[in-house]
């Protein structure tokens, strides 16, 4: 059994499947903090897959699971006020400039959504279970115009050991979220706000959260007690 952590160059959540005993990999375009270990065009990899053609795909089966950090930008409620031409960096914006913006954020959804929706299709012609991690809101893209509806909806990541309280949403494809009881207490870590973050810092998990994540919601519970 292998995991593969697709857009991770973090290796979060990599490190904590190794330290539990697992086989895990981490796949980024970027490799900023020395632990991706396949440097790799994920977005090219998946129009591949969907056309049959050689892929990482071809590596993995049924036994495997992908986890994905599908990258959110386009989908998120605050790409709306992009949209609108709201944006307080585009205040002196002309109209034409913004609509012309327009087309680029548009194309640039359409692409995103088209790539999520192939690595489904993949993973679910080759039988590979996939678990995709994004952010949660009721203006979200995925969950207006996606037909497939989350499995788990973590409204409050403190709760579970993280530095945010972003609600974060996971979709299981292939497989079921285990539901597994974590009787431990928590390890206090500091609280962030997500607004005050950079684009790196808002998207880092902490590594407890992760932990129990993989325990809870990945791991047939006969292997916990292992």
């Amino acid at each position: 059994m292998k995991y593969h952590c697709f857009f991770e160059q973090s290796g979060t959540f990599k490190n904590e499947f190794k330290k539990l005993g697992y086989k895990a990999y981490d796949y980024d375009i970027l490799n900023d903090l020395n632990e991706t270990d396949y440097v790799i065009d994920l977005f090219d990899e998946i129009e591949k897959g969907y056309l049959g053609l050689n892929s990482i795909f071809d590596k993995m089966n049924e036994q495997d699971t992908i986890l994905a950090f599908f990258p959110c930008v386009r989908f998120e409620a605050q790409v709306l006020l992009n949209f609108r031409g709201e944006n307080s960096g585009y205040k002196n914006w002309s109209l034409r400039k913004k609509l012309s913006n327009d087309l680029k954020l548009h194309n640039e959804l359409n692409r995103n959504y088209e790539l999520i929706t192939k690595l489904c299709i993949i993973c679910i012609d080759r039988n590979i279970p996939l678990i995709i991690e994004n952010p949660y809101s009721e203006q979200h893209y995925l969950k207006r115009y996606w037909c497939i509806k989350p499995s788990v909806v973590d409204m409050n990541r403190r709760d579970n050991g993280d530095h945010f309280i972003k609600p974060t949403q996971y979709w299981f494809i292939n497989c079921e979220p285990k539901d597994n009881f974590i009787f431990e207490p928590l390890l206090q870590v500091e609280y962030k706000i997500v607004d005050n973050q950079s684009t790196v810092g808002r998207s880092m998990i902490h590594p407890q959260y992760a932990n129990r994540f993989i325990r809870e919601y990945t791991i047939d519970e006969g292997e916990l007690i292992k």
